[in-house]
């Protein structure tokens, strides 16, 4: 009931393959591996390290470290100026809106 019913599929060669798992007359297995000795594959471990930073690298990785850090920092500041800019002209709205109301309920 509850073992899965597998179909016997059709293969694109036309072969119908079976589902059984008895043995087949005259099939032969791969061969065994040898008993002989082999040597052992030689290790290709080495004392360097992954990444190698040679003098120039380090200069160019210094150098667009400080360039990114500079452009971050332009645009932090530029974007912190927009919003001082807004700020400083809404205010100056704001005083003017409230000077043109007062002078006309003096005027009434």
């Amino acid at each position: 009931m509850f073992t899965p019913k597998i179909p016997v599929n059709d293969q694109p060669t036309g072969q119908i393959i079976p589902l059984n798992t008895t043995a087949v007359e005259g099939h032969t297995h791969a061969p065994a591996a040898c008993s002989c000795p082999h040597p052992a594959p030689a290790s290709a471990a080495t004392n360097r390290p992954t990444v190698q930073l040679t003098p120039g690298a380090l200069a160019l990785l210094v150098g667009g470290g400080t360039a990114a850090v500079l452009v971050v920092g332009a645009v932090l500041v530029s974007m912190l100026l927009a919003v001082a800019i807004t700020a400083g002209s809404l205010a100056i709205v704001a005083l003017v809106i409230r000077s043109l109301m007062n002078s006309e309920i003096k005027n009434r």
